[in-house]
């Protein structure tokens, strides 16, 4: 007996990491983004539009198009839209994944955080326990400044070690986290942080292995694989 399974019908899904192109149009904190003759609307944070300039009277044309612009993005893909969210740098956007894997963290309320707080602000928000920081966004009631305190208080480690230059000196010794801030290692040490390594633990090993003559030139995958190489041979020999 043949079984018959009915057919499926499959989608390729392009995640959508990065736009370069031209500013077409500014509507509040949306902004339209012609990349090869496609427009992307795209949500951004105050912080990333104040990058973009502005646009002079009248619509874009031919003759005058809109000045040339970058945006870190994330996207978001539900059933009924597939939505994007940009930042002005990549930091920027790892903040706002940190902050979407919040529970009830969606993306709207992760906009309106990082755009009424810098991460200097939030950081020192976190470690003080400074509820009235929080209270005042747009969103943010008391029951959720708590919850956010307490989620990000977990994640302030990994958040330093990804912007040590940005919470130098914040209380609560999360500057003590130095690691270079190069793509490839930042999003190494997120990686490893997600597999359940400590941030702490994991910024001076890739600190040494960008180092070494193997990983001058890793890219994230070989640097993953040689933290994590180092870390079986410390298991080892301990």
């Amino acid at each position: 007996m043949r079984l018959r399974l009915p057919f499926v019908t499959s989608i390729l899904l392009v995640m959508i990491a990065l736009l370069n192109g031209r500013l077409v149009d500014i509507n509040g904190s949306v902004v339209i983004v012609n990349v090869g003759g496609v427009g992307y609307e795209v949500e951004v944070t105050t912080t990333a539009l104040s990058s973009l300039g502005t646009l002079s009277a009248g619509a874009p044309s031919a003759a005058e198009p809109g000045p040339e612009v970058t945006l870190h993005t994330h996207m978001v893909v539900r059933e009924d839209a597939q939505l994007l969210y940009g930042f002005a740098s990549q930091n920027e956007r790892e903040l706002f994944r940190a902050l979407i894997r919040i529970n009830s963290v969606g993306p709207k309320l992760a906009l309106s955080v990082l755009s009424a707080l810098s991460l200097p602000e939030l950081a020192r928000a976190v470690a003080g326990k400074d509820i009235s920081a929080l209270t005042k966004i747009s969103g943010v009631g008391r029951k959720t400044a708590e919850r956010l305190l307490m989620e990000l208080k977990d994640k302030m480690e990994s958040l330093a070690a990804l912007f040590p230059a940005a919470t130098a000196g914040v209380a609560g010794g999360t500057s003590s986290v130095v690691v270079s801030v190069g793509a490839a290692q930042s999003e190494a040490l997120t990686a490893l942080v997600g597999l359940g390594y400590k941030a702490s633990e994991v910024a001076p090993v890739l600190e040494s292995v960008c180092g070494s003559p193997e990983g001058v030139e890793a890219d994230t995958e070989e640097l993953v694989r040689l933290a994590l190489r180092y870390f079986y041979r410390q298991s080892e020999a301990g």
